[in-house]
């Protein structure tokens, strides 16, 4: 009998097989983190600098690949072309960034004074297992394969089973630069991924995806007592202020930040809270900005900027929820326009809408929608829209737009939010300085950043206190250290 598979459709045409990919099981997910252990070995005893060439390397790789790698991220998740090149350069600077940052901020610190001599090390955790989801498989990927590699671990990636091919593509490049073993790949569905997390010799697993698989993963990697961060959904905000100038560009940008990648994107503006005053202007704006920037269509066709959702199920999911919102008294607004060529029928496509007239507890707005459709909310005055966009569990990113930055710095204080953009929202406001995650039920841990790399570390202390250096005083057997040697 053959091995299962799994076979990856085109979203824009499903009748297309885009390719397929080994399904693993226990046993050979052993195998790969095995593989990944000895490896980690004698990574870890390479010199940082060593590991960071290595990262440079594999950037000019990934940047050698871009126009293949594209495509088939485009054909397997429903990108549009532009979004998939544009994400796969993004993760070639990350990890040139890691490799440049990694020999600072891992060197040892080390003091040597009164009190006695301290040294503080960067150790890595061994293998880390790196599960991604399907809406952006590359970049997810790397900003967990780039700080973890350059602190000196192995890497075991589970890509989602919706989108295998780019990150199966990804690891097997890695893998012609990089010691034999120290980055695998697994794929599959939930056999797989829970028995990565609760594998005993996995000493760190980092998580992006929904908060379901998120539970699961924590409760599975728990058994093990092992390390876990997750970065799970949002129900991100949008807080135009009273005084936001929004010429075309600011509106254009701001349309694109609630449909790129069809709105599937973690970080997307979610909700749009206007004041009152503004809303038919801002209406109308925001139409016009939509006629400009989206267009409907097979994603590999040129101009095209907004393809179908990832699956059948989400395109039914959200085709309900506009038609709940429809029901419960929103003014259902299409936005864009649809290629002249395009064949809707031919894939799981959801036109642009945006949804007026919703109070905060309706659906669209209480749950993350992932889709393209967002709803717009009017407000009186700043203290009842920051209590609005901070009302729920989520927490992951907002946006608070504002002619005056100050302004809009302290507002953003006053977000309940791990990521608050000012004048820009979704990935145009993205840095690889800037830690990334969410608080509340959006997870915890950071990607990006000083922080990012931080979380792939231990810091371990050796400590030789003075009193018991050659030339101390000693102390009583038992006794507590003095405040002169802390």
């Amino acid at each position: 009998m053959s091995a299962p598979r799994v076979v990856r459709e085109n979203p824009a045409r499903y009748t297309e097989v885009v390719g397929e990919v080994a399904a693993d099981d226990a046993s050979s997910v052993d195998a790969v983190v095995r593989r990944a252990e000895k490896a980690q070995r004698g990574w870890a005893r390479t010199d940082v600098e060593e590991r960071c060439a290595a990262l440079r390397s594999a950037a000019d790789a990934l940047d050698d690949a871009r126009p293949t790698l594209a495509g088939l991220l485009s054909r397997e998740t429903g990108k549009v072309l532009a979004d998939a090149s544009g994400e796969i350069g993004y993760a070639a600077a990350v990890l040139r960034w890691y490799a440049g940052q990694a020999p600072r901020l891992l060197a040892d610190r080390e003091v040597d004074d009164t009190s006695g001599r301290l040294l503080l090390r960067r150790a890595p955790y061994g293998v880390v297992a790196a599960v991604t989801p399907w809406n952006a498989p590359v970049i997810l990927a790397v900003t967990k394969l780039a700080p973890a590699l350059a602190a000196g671990n192995s890497v075991v990636v589970k890509p989602s089973p919706l989108a295998p091919l780019a990150a199966d593509r990804l690891v097997r490049l890695l893998s012609e630069l990089l010691p034999s073993g120290l980055v695998g790949v697994v794929h599959g569905g939930v056999e797989p991924t829970l028995s990565l997390a609760a594998h005993p010799r996995v000493r760190r697993v980092a998580f992006t995806g929904g908060d379901r698989a998120g539970r699961a993963i924590g409760a599975a990697a728990g058994g093990s007592l092992t390390s876990v961060s997750l970065e799970l959904g949002g129900n991100d905000p949008v807080l135009l202020l009273a005084d936001a100038d929004l010429p075309d560009e600011a509106m254009d940008r701001l349309v694109m930040a609630s449909f790129a990648t069809s709105g599937q994107v973690c970080m997307a503006a979610k909700r749009l809270y206007v004041p009152r005053a503004r809303l038919g202007d801002f209406v109308e704006a925001y139409r016009a900005a939509a006629e400009r920037v989206l267009l409907l269509g097979d994603p590999l066709a040129g101009g095209v900027t907004i393809g179908p959702v990832v699956t059948a199920e989400a395109r039914e999911r959200l085709r309900s929820l506009v038609a709940d919102a429809r029901v419960g008294g929103a003014e259902v607004v299409e936005l864009g326009a649809v290629h002249p060529h395009a064949d809707l029928s031919a894939g799981y496509f959801v036109p642009p809408t945006l949804l007026l007239g919703l109070d905060d507890d309706a659906p669209a707005v209480a749950r993350e929608q992932f889709g393209p459709t967002v709803p717009l909310l009017v407000y009186e005055d700043e203290e009842e829209a920051v209590a609005r966009a901070n009302a729920g569990e989520l927490g992951l990113a907002a946006s608070v737009w504002s002619a005056d930055e100050e302004r809009a710095f302290a507002v953003a204080r006053r977000v309940e939010a791990g990521f608050v953009f000012v004048n820009n929202h979704n990935r145009t406001g993205m840095s690889p300085r800037a830690p990334f995650g969410g608080v509340k039920r959006s997870g915890h841990g950071r990607e990006y950043g000083e922080e990012g790399l931080a979380s792939y570390v231990q810091t371990c202390a050796v400590h030789a206190p003075a009193a018991f250096r050659a030339d101390g005083r000693g102390a009583a057997p038992g006794a507590y250290p003095s405040t002169e040697a802390v």
